[in-house]
């Protein structure tokens, strides 16, 4: 695609292989957040084929791995968001790609948001429970 940042993204990759790359996240949340995507243009996750999957977790092990030894963080979040209603923009681009957050214990993403989390959350109600099972089996 002629405007996406990730399909004219040559030279920026950190790594890649058949089907995916990784490449450091603009804008980013931490140093080290980086995106793995598929080299395909691709806008809704169940379009991907398997060996795009396979190729894009076994990016994702790898550089978790290495984020890890950098001493970047203790863990890693792995998160892919659909939004589609969202306007796109600097946030929101129309090809897949999953982010790679290098997390440690009470580091800057809790500071700023997640140490409010806890408020969110509710307790997963039977009735609810019961509806959303029904929905999605």
């Amino acid at each position: 695609m002629e405007n996406c940042p990730f399909c004219n993204a040559k030279g920026r990759e950190l790594t890649e292989n058949e089907h995916a790359f990784v490449l450091l996240s603009d804008p980013r949340k931490v140093p080290g957040h980086a995106l793995v995507i598929p080299k395909r243009h691709v806008e809704q996750p169940w379009e991907l084929t398997q060996e795009e999957r396979r190729d894009i977790f076994e990016l994702a092990d790898a550089m978790t791995q290495k984020l890890i030894a950098a001493k970047l963080g203790d863990g890693v979040d792995l998160r892919q968001n659909y939004r589609p209603f969202m306007q796109k923009g600097k946030l929101s681009v129309r090809h897949i790609h999953f982010h790679l957050v290098p997390r440690t214990q009470d580091d800057y993403i809790y500071q700023v948001s997640e140490k409010y989390d806890t408020e969110l959350f509710a307790s997963l109600d039977p009735s609810e429970a019961k509806e959303v099972t029904k929905l999605l089996k």
